[in-house]
């Protein structure tokens, strides 16, 4: 049995990595009281615009609200998202050294047009081709360098298949990682799904899980997503193979057993977000010495809880460890 209160209070010691697609969640909130008469569409009158850090950026405020250390790496563009971007980044108090600004990217922007608790429409504003050879060179040679020039605990990789993530960029970030003995840990899209070899944990959910893997698994049965797993864990050289099954809870394999954790009975409210929360959590556990078993079922809890939320938020550090008390201990 973990001592979670101790474990909780060493994630303020440990510095992550986050490198990946990074991205600005807009909502424009507002109300619908007619129809237009231009098009048969609802027209929203706005009552307010928000801007939130998303993507990878989100991954490193879950790190930040849990006491570590996070070290964001990502391209951005050159244009006012980028700034804003920037701003963003400054009134959360999240390090920027590892950003990339370059004129060939968009900053990817996803804004959502909300009337009431109505989601009526999302606008995705985005580069997704891969970055040109010289840019990667470029970011490559930046993330290698924040990563030798300090003590790393972790590195997550953050792919929502925007391009930043690059299978050159991917496998000399793991060799190196290996080399110096930092856990790895990925939240996979399917372009990059097979590139992530000799990693340590792999979190897939369960829908690319089948996609990464072209074929279809009973997700009624644990026996059968353990067998899928089990693929990763041999083909990829993936130590931990770690499957998000929402309703069904996760599933972790190191090939040789598993240990399944159901989910919560939860009020959700919204799902955004969860993956990103769920591979923070797991990165500091996994880095804090924890087994398998309970890396995955803090990481359960603390993806549960999020969906309790609407938006995208960071996790509650003091609500997680309460939960932990109360239904682990």
């Amino acid at each position: 049995m973990p001592n979670f209160q101790r474990i909780f209070e060493q994630f303020n010691e440990l510095t992550v990595v986050v490198i990946g697609d990074v991205m600005i969640d807009s909502y424009q909130w507002g109300r619908v009281d007619r129809i237009s008469p231009e098009a048969p569409v609802p027209i929203l009158t706005s009552a307010r615009r928000e801007y939130r850090l998303g993507g990878a950026a989100n991954v490193a405020l879950n790190l930040q609200a849990l006491g570590a250390t996070p070290l964001l790496c990502s391209v951005v563009g050159s244009e006012a998202q980028a700034a804003l971007f920037s701003q963003l980044l400054g009134a959360s108090r999240l390090a920027q050294e590892g950003i990339v600004a370059d004129s060939s990217r968009v900053t990817t922007t996803k804004t959502r047009i909300i009337a009431g608790t109505q989601h009526l429409l999302r606008i995705d504003e985005e580069t997704t081709t891969p970055l040109h050879e010289a840019l990667e060179q470029k970011f490559a040679a930046h993330v290698a360098q924040l990563i030798t020039g300090r003590r790393v605990d972790a590195i997550i990789f953050e792919d929502y298949d925007k391009g930043v993530l690059t299978p050159a960029l991917i496998g000399g970030v793991v060799r190196l990682a290996n080399e110096r003995g930092i856990p790895t840990l990925v939240d996979p899209k399917k372009r990059n799904f097979a590139e992530y070899k000799n990693v340590t944990l792999f979190k897939p959910n369960f829908a690319e899980l089948c996609e990464g893997l072209k074929e279809e698994v009973d997700k009624k049965s644990y026996e059968a997503i353990f067998a899928a797993a089990q693929k990763i864990n041999e083909r990829m050289n993936v130590r931990y193979a770690m499957i998000t099954l929402s309703e069904r809870g996760v599933i972790i394999s190191d090939g040789r057993e598993y240990a399944a954790i159901p989910a919560e009975l939860r009020n959700i409210a919204d799902v955004s977000g969860a993956g990103d929360t769920v591979i923070s959590v797991a990165s500091l556990c996994l880095a804090a010495g924890m087994a398998p078993r309970w890396i995955a079922a803090v990481a359960n809890l603390a993806g549960g809880l999020v969906c309790e939320r609407a938006g995208v938020v960071p996790i509650d550090k003091k609500q997680l460890l309460e939960e932990c008390l109360k239904k682990l201990a």
